[in-house]
């Protein structure tokens, strides 16, 4: 399918590995040229280079910490008027309720709350002034159902997703299209944390922790960011302009719910 989107100019969070990594390549792939954002050097020029001589789109690399005010200045400054977002960055730790106090859930918020929000309004007007615009929040399954031990992430991004329910309404008239992607666990770093944790808690190995894990997802294995990827430039093409404010789940069916 051709999405329609060749030429457009993406901002892609996060995208040195893990789900931006793919996203930027899928968008990369539809012929997108990339600003792409993330925290070591290192890892997101090898990724650039890659995607450069994989695909022949431009690629403007911008190591940075988006959260930070400088660090995102950096990045806007570097991305100018763009077409498309993809918002994206690491979530909190996990933990139990009770080891959480005020700094904690600030921190979670400005990383995955008040970051996204702070993109799409440095760079939504420009959208609309053109008439149009793609903002892709990578969220987590946990705004559906929570993860009781990610309870930093479940408050930050709800939050986050309440935000867009009612500003993705405002700027669809516009040709601005926002909607959040859910990922449940992907082969990722992420993952790999979360399984470490489990690994240690319950005194069992991380491929031990992996595959219990695997077996309460119906799909029976992990997302891979290809796939995620697909799904998010797909959200990012000329064919989603009715697609507004939704939370679409990539989780191999593991949110247990009807709607």
């Amino acid at each position: 399918m051709d999405l329609g989107i060749s030429g457009k100019r993406a901002l892609v969070c996060a995208s040195s590995k893990g789900l931006g990594r793919g996203c930027a390549e899928a968008l990369a792939e539809a012929g997108v040229n990339l600003v792409m954002n993330a925290r070591g050097a290192e890892a997101l020029e090898a990724t650039a280079e890659e995607i450069r001589r994989t695909y022949g789109v431009e690629v403007t690399t911008v190591a940075a910490d988006i959260v930070s005010e400088e660090g995102r200045a950096k990045v806007l400054e570097a991305a100018g008027a763009v077409d498309i977002l993809v918002t994206n960055a690491g979530g909190p730790p996990p933990g139990l309720w009770s080891d959480w106090g005020r700094e904690d859930f600030i921190k979670a918020l400005d990383s995955n709350m008040l970051t996204p929000i702070a993109l799409m309004t440095a760079l939504m007007p420009g959208m609309i002034d053109r008439g149009w615009g793609r903002v892709v929040n990578i969220t987590s399954q946990s705004v559906k159902a929570p993860i009781p031990a990610l309870g930093l992430s479940n408050a930050a991004r709800t939050g986050l997703t309440g935000y867009v329910a009612g500003t993705a309404r405002q700027v669809a008239q516009h040709g601005v299209i926002v909607n959040n992607l859910l990922p449940g666990i992907h082969a990722t770093d992420r993952a790999d944390q979360l399984d470490g944790g489990v690994s240690k808690a319950q005194g069992i190995s991380i491929e031990q922790a992996r595959k219990n894990r695997e077996a309460t997802i119906p799909a029976r294995r992990y997302g891979t960011r290809q796939e995620f990827g697909a799904t998010c430039a797909y959200l990012c093409s000329q064919h989603s302009g009715f697609i507004v404010g939704q939370n679409i789940l990539i989780d191999g069916g593991g949110t247990n719910a009807t709607i």
